[in-house]
């Protein structure tokens, strides 16, 4: 399943909101270099989302805020709204 998520580096709290428009942010506490909000990002929403860190795979925007994840089916992303 393909989830669409918007990044907030270096963010105070670490917290996951959803905006009127539908996109899920996730508000880090790392700094977008040397792949540390990446990481983060996996970290936080393996825990979130209760699945192992590798089945989490960043397919498009590494580099970007805007990112497109990989997540198996079937996991329960309601946590995240």
């Amino acid at each position: 399943m393909k989830l669409k998520i918007k990044v907030i580096p270096k963010a105070r709290k670490k917290m996951i909101k959803t905006g009127n428009d539908g996109v899920i942010k996730v508000y880090l506490n790392s700094p977008p270099a040397d792949g540390k909000a990446n990481k983060e990002l996996i970290q936080y929403l393996s825990g979130e989302l209760s699945i192992p860190k590798t089945s989490i795979t960043i397919i498009k925007g590494a580099s970007s805020r805007d990112k497109v994840l990989e997540i198996p089916d079937g996991t329960d992303i309601t946590v995240l709204h």
